[in-house]
């Protein structure tokens, strides 16, 4: 099982700030960034890359900045369309989708459709996602369908139901889970599946980001023991590796 890297991209609004722009000019940046470290992350052998694109709670921002953001997004899936066949790229989607505007919605039903195939990197864009909001709709949806109950019994939900609900269930669980522009949140990002991930903070905004702050992210991730909740002195120092 590769390697599955999960980015909060945070600081857009900070860096426009700091420089006297308007906050969208931000966002703007830290889109150009997000296709630096995706192609960054595709050279490097990274497996699964998870980009927190838009939050169940960032729909309480301005209507002119979640207009601005969703534009991106819908210009992302087009403008990258090509880079992603030349290297076999697959794109899927994590959040509600029945709660984005429809053209977006649309937009992201087509790159997965048309990228499916594919057997290189997979990129999931979070977008209107909330980790307790997937817990919740995993739930729904264990119990619309039925899952587990046998001869009339309730439904038992327990992990392995919930996981089998989750959006992306064949997606395995972030090892590493970076968080840029210097905040120790988790901001309701895979609360589920991120139960037994490395964190990496940096202090750089994210349109300031590059391949090399990821490389270097990787490293450190790579120079720590993982026990997951048991002792392994065996392997202790021993590190892990893509």
């Amino acid at each position: 099982m590769g390697l599955h890297v999960g980015i909060i991209m945070d600081g857009n609004g900070r860096w426009a700030q700091s420089r006297g722009l308007m906050r969208t000019q931000g966002h703007l940046e830290g889109l150009k960034a997000a296709k630096q470290i995706v192609k960054a992350a595709s050279g490097m052998g990274i497996d699964f890359l998870t980009l927190y694109v838009f939050s169940t709670e960032n729909w309480k921002r301005t209507a002119e900045e979640v207009g601005f953001i969703m534009g991106l997004a819908r210009q992302y899936l087009k403008a990258e369309f090509a880079f992603c066949r030349e290297n076999h790229i697959r794109v899927r989607h994590a959040g509600d989708l029945s709660g984005l505007p429809p053209d977006v919605a649309k937009d992201i039903a087509d790159v997965r459709g048309d990228t499916e195939a594919f057997a290189g990197m997979q990129v999931i864009l979070a977008l209107n996602y909330g980790g307790r909001d997937e817990i919740v709709r995993a739930v729904n949806k264990a119990l619309a369908g039925g899952a587990g109950a046998v001869a009339g019994a309730p439904l038992e939900i327990n992990e392995q139901v919930i996981a089998e609900h989750l959006d992306n269930p064949d997606v395995p669980d972030p090892d590493l889970i970076i968080r840029t522009a210097g905040e120790y949140r988790i901001s309701n990002f895979l609360l589920w599946e991120s139960a037994y991930a490395e964190y990496y903070i940096s202090d750089k905004l994210w349109p300031d980001w590059t391949g090399a702050d990821l490389a270097e992210a990787v490293d450190s991730f790579q120079k720590r023991e993982r026990r997951f909740g048991g002792v392994n002195s065996a392997s202790r120092g021993a590190g892990v590796s893509l």
